[in-house]
């Protein structure tokens, strides 16, 4: 697969990052060369090779799954600092551009 500049424009959009022609340039070069990378990975013989979960030899202790007493929503909400409607109010971090 063969990154173009188009392809990233279109990544830039999506993520609504906004950089030079230089950039784009420096970026498609990056991006092509990483994903040769990836794609080198498919060639390598993985036959009779298991799976790694972790990198850690130690074991995963599970507990049982079973549903235990907290508190109530109106408790939770006694630490709240902000709410409206019995929902937590957070500040707008993300603003949508009117123009969309």
């Amino acid at each position: 697969m063969k990154i173009t500049e188009d392809t990233i424009r279109h990544v830039a959009e999506l993520s609504r990052l906004e950089f030079g022609d230089n950039e784009i340039g420096k970026f498609t070069a990056e991006m092509d060369s990483i994903i040769n990378m990836a794609n080198q990975l498919s060639t390598v013989d993985t036959e009779g090779v298991e799976e790694t979960v972790q990198v850690v030899d130690r074991d995963t202790v599970f507990r049982e799954d079973k549903a235990e007493h907290w508190q109530t929503k109106d408790e939770l909400m006694k630490n709240v600092p902000d709410q409206a409607n019995g929902f937590i109010k957070v500040p707008v971090i993300i603003e949508k551009d009117e123009n969309e």
